[in-house]
């Protein structure tokens, strides 16, 4: 396996072993990071990574995949509280990086009307977005994230 189809791997080795800043809160089903990139149309976008990691979905046994959806919205949810976003792009797609994650991309009323009906990847050159930098210049916003996420998660019970 190529490092790039291990990217989740080994972002869930960093995480576990207190190495990866971007980290915003442990869920029951794996871990809610800041997005790498940054575009600052939708800033605020975030990912769920799953622990243990599997391929896709479907290798999760029903509970864990209800685990792992039930987090993807809740994480959603901490976005909207934090960011003012107007709505959530949930997308889990697995094809660039084989391995299971969820994405969570809030949109925004303010955003060009046109980008707007486009999918976040599609809208925004997320590669070429500044990289987040929790310590940095995403610090408010990865401690509003934070927070969000563990009221969030302390309502859940």
């Amino acid at each position: 396996m190529t490092t790039a189809s291990r990217a989740i791997s080994q972002r869930v080795e960093r995480i576990r072993a207190g190495q990866d800043p971007e980290l915003l809160c442990p869920m029951p089903s794996g871990f809610a990071i800041l997005g790498k990139y940054q575009p600052e149309a939708v800033r605020g976008a975030c990912m769920l990574l799953p622990d243990p990691v599997v391929a896709s979905p479907n290798e999760l046994d029903g509970p864990a995949r209800m685990s792992f959806f039930a987090d993807l919205v809740l994480l959603g949810d901490a976005i909207l509280d934090a960011t003012g976003a107007e709505r959530i792009n949930y997308l889990v797609l697995c094809n660039q990086v084989p391995e299971l994650h969820g994405h969570c991309i809030p949109r925004f009323a303010a955003e060009d009307p046109r980008l707007r009906l486009l999918g976040p990847f599609e809208a925004y050159d997320f590669g070429a977005a500044p990289v987040a930098d929790a310590r940095g210049a995403e610090r408010e916003l990865s401690v509003a994230l934070r927070s969000a996420l563990e009221t969030r998660l302390a309502l859940r019970g």
